[in-house]
């Protein structure tokens, strides 16, 4: 085990002159690299963020976005399951009070229907 710190090496220059490793003039590094990235080709549960700091709205309306979107979602879900059901529901009991009706008919609603027929056949002549 060597504790002992490493020693300066010297490099020659191509030109011949020696200089220390550590004085080397610095190769060309870039800088961080940055990613390009339309707002289209952004996942979608990312659109809405990055319009809202594109926009320079600032990070409320980002975390608005994040926690909102998803709410938003479910809440429409549960609507339209609402509304789904209340439409179910209101056919179930037309179809049973059709039924009913035509059950519990008396023989005075037949002739009622009869008498309506024939005034119609009447009046398309």
């Amino acid at each position: 085990m060597n504790h002992l710190p490493e020693p300066t090496r010297v490099v020659r220059l191509p030109d011949g002159t020696h200089v220390y490793a550590d004085q080397m003039p610095a190769t060309f590094q870039s800088g961080p690299q940055v990613v390009h990235q339309h707002i289209h080709q952004a996942a979608p549960d990312r659109t809405v963020q990055r319009l809202a700091l594109g926009s320079g709205v600032g990070a409320g309306a980002v975390a608005a976005g994040v926690y909102f979107g998803p709410l938003l979602g479910g809440m429409l879900t549960a609507i339209a399951a609402n509304i789904a059901m209340l439409a179910f529901l209101a056919l179930i009991l037309a179809w049973g009070v059709h039924t009913v009706v035509k059950s519990t008919g008396s023989s005075e609603g037949a002739a009622a229907v009869k008498n309506a027929r024939r005034l119609a056949r009447r009046r398309r002549r």
